[in-house]
C-alpha cells in the first residue's frame, strides 16, 4: 500500500508538472503569439517564426508527450479501484489533444517554421484548427483531471473496474455502468475531433470565440455527466 501511495503521488505530481508546461504553452500560442503575429512587422514575425516558435514548440510537444505518458501510468495505477466518468472524459480529450500535437500541429508547424519543405499556406490553417481544438478541449479535460478525486454527483460513480471491487464501489456510490450523459459527451468529443481533422475553425477563429466555446463545452459536458 505504501508503495502504491508513493507511486500515485509521484505520477500525479509529474502529470501536473508536465501538464502545466504543455497547456501553458498551448495558451501562449493561441492567446499571445498568434495575436502578436497579426500585428508584428514582417521582419519581426519572420525572426520569431524562425527562432522563437521552434524553441517553444519543442517544450510544447515534449510537455504533451510526458503528460500523456504519466497519464497512462496513473490510469494503470488506479484501474484496480475503478474508473469514473470524469477520468474517461478527461483521458479521452487528453489523448486526442496529445495526438493533435504530434500528428497535426507539429508536422504542419515544421512547414510553417521552415524546418521542412511544404505548402505553408495549407499547413498553417491545419495547425491552427488543431491548436484551437486542443484549447476547446482543455477546460473539460482539466475538469476531468481534478473531478475524479474532488468532483461530485453521478459522474463520480464507478464505470469500469478491473476486479471484483466494481459491485461494491457501485453500491457505495449509488451509480454503476455507463451513463447516458457519458455516452453523449464521448460522441460530442468524437465529433469535435473529426472537425479538427476534416472540418472548419468556425467560431474558434478568435481568441474570445475559442475561450467561450471551451467554457461552454465544459459546462455542457459537466451537466450531462452529472445529471444524465
Amino acid at each position: 500500500m505504501d508503495n502504491f501511495i508513493s507511486l500515485d503521488l509521484l505520477f500525479r505530481w509529474l502529470h501536473v508538472l508536465f501538464g502545466i508546461t504543455w497547456i501553458g504553452l498551448l495558451y501562449y500560442f493561441n492567446f499571445v503569439q498568434g495575436e502578436y503575429f497579426k500585428e508584428a512587422e514582417a521582419d519581426a514575425k519572420a525572426d520569431a517564426t524562425a527562432k522563437l516558435a521552434p524553441r517553444a514548440l519543442w517544450w510544447f510537444r515534449w510537455g504533451a508527450m510526458f503528460t500523456f505518458l504519466t497519464g497512462l501510468a496513473l490510469l494503470h495505477l488506479i484501474a484496480s479501484t475503478g474508473i469514473n466518468s470524469y477520468i474517461i472524459v478527461g483521458a479521452l480529450m487528453g489523448t486526442f489533444m496529445f495526438l493533435n500535437v504530434w500528428l497535426i500541429i507539429w508536422p504542419n508547424q515544421k512547414i510553417v517554421c521552415g524546418i521542412v519543405e511544404g505548402d505553408k499556406a495549407a499547413a498553417a490553417p491545419k495547425a491552427l484548427l488543431a491548436s484551437r481544438t486542443n484549447t476547446l478541449f482543455s477546460s473539460m479535460m482539466l475538469l476531468g483531471m481534478i473531478g475524479s478525486a474532488h468532483g461530485s454527483g453521478s459522474a463520480r460513480g464507478i464505470v469500469v473496474s478491473s476486479n471484483e471491487m466494481l459491485s461494491k464501489a457501485a453500491e457505495m456510490s449509488g451509480q454503476g455502468g455507463v451513463s447516458t450523459g457519458l455516452i453523449i459527451v464521448v460522441l460530442i468529443t468524437l465529433a469535435l475531433e473529426a472537425n479538427a481533422i476534416f472540418g472548419k475553425i468556425g467560431p474558434m477563429a478568435t481568441v474570445r470565440g475559442v475561450i467561450h466555446c471551451s467554457l461552454a463545452l465544459a459546462v455542457v459536458s459537466l451537466a450531462l455527466l452529472q445529471f444524465l
